[in-house]
């Protein structure tokens, strides 16, 4: 009841909060999304490395809770922001979550998150909703990262979108992990260095679906956003391919926040989970048609 109400002044702390409130808080209702298009499993390790408050991998913990009934799962995350980075730690510790590991300090420039020969640590299943084109993201070092990180391209000096992009995707487990993370539309068509580094993620066949958001879903910008699904062991039916879900008109209008409904949760998951063609809604490209759009994912 305590890590609940808890939660509950961090969500309405974060709808008055205005430009920083992004910072820190991610819609419970995305957060659902993103917990049920990946359906953590008993066992899976999870991470945040932009973990804001820690709502949303809490919310990908308490998956494992009600669908099999167990806490045998672990949360890692990191946090730049040291107000932030107590805040996670204070959620974890008010909803009872013993098995974590929140680390503070930046992601891209300092992963703490390491294992015992000072890698990357690889987890289960990645997710973030971490800052929009992010100005000052570490380029002055990124190439020359110890972790080779950036090997498809660096992303632009002052958008760090495919930064957290590709750190994300490294620390994935190499044969199994999955990613969502979301990000704004410009990631989807800009050109230069991240469309080199997009055309490397596409031919490697990571990507799974690409998920049109409706606009107003976030705290602080009013701008839409999407979701990437990445996949490094997709099914063998949809290996060449890539899902396009739009669902940018379907959710819950407020003068102040829209919202997602649980029918408009529950569309798009199902979309997602048969893979589906559904008319004006969503459509299934090979990768080859997306060669020939040149490498341009906008929905």
């Amino acid at each position: 009841m305590i890590g609940n109400g808890y939660e509950f002044l961090i969500k309405n702390f974060a709808a008055s909060g205005g430009q920083k409130a992004g910072e820190f808080y991610t819609p419970p209702e995305v957060s659902d999304l993103i917990a049920e298009l990946l359906d953590p499993q008993k066992g899976d390790s999870i991470c945040d490395p932009a973990c804001g408050s820690g709502s949303l991998l809490m919310k990908c913990g308490r998956k494992v809770v009600s669908n099999h009934n167990s806490k045998e799962y672990a949360l890692y995350g990191q946090e730049a922001i040291g107000s932030t980075w107590s805040l996670a730690k204070m959620n974890m510790f008010l909803h009872g979550e013993d098995n974590h590991r929140i680390e503070w300090g930046d992601t891209i420039r300092n992963p703490k998150l390491l294992d015992s020969a000072a890698s990357l640590k690889h987890f289960d299943i990645v997710v973030a909703n971490p800052p929009f084109s992010l100005e000052k993201w570490g380029f002055e070092g990124a190439d020359a990262d110890k972790f080779s990180r950036f090997r498809r391209g660096l992303p632009p000096r002052t958008k760090g979108d495919y930064a957290f992009i590709t750190h994300m995707i490294e620390i994935a487990k190499r044969q199994s992990g999955r990613v969502a993370v979301i990000v704004p539309h410009g990631v989807l068509f800009r050109g230069s260095s991240e469309k080199a580094i997009r055309q490397g993620i596409l031919n490697d066949d990571l990507l799974e679906a690409v998920i049109c958001l409706p606009a107003g879903l976030f705290y602080g910008t009013g701008i839409p956003a999407c979701l990437l699904n990445i996949n490094k062991n997709k099914p063998a039916e949809r290996k060449g391919k890539v899902l396009f879900i739009n669902s940018e008109l379907e959710y819950q209008e407020d003068k102040n926040q829209n919202s997602l409904r649980p029918q408009d949760i529950q569309k798009i998951v199902q979309t997602f989970e048969g893979f589906a063609e559904v008319r004006r809604y969503s459509k299934v490209f090979t990768l080859a048609e997306i060669a020939e759009n040149d490498y341009n994912l906008n929905i």
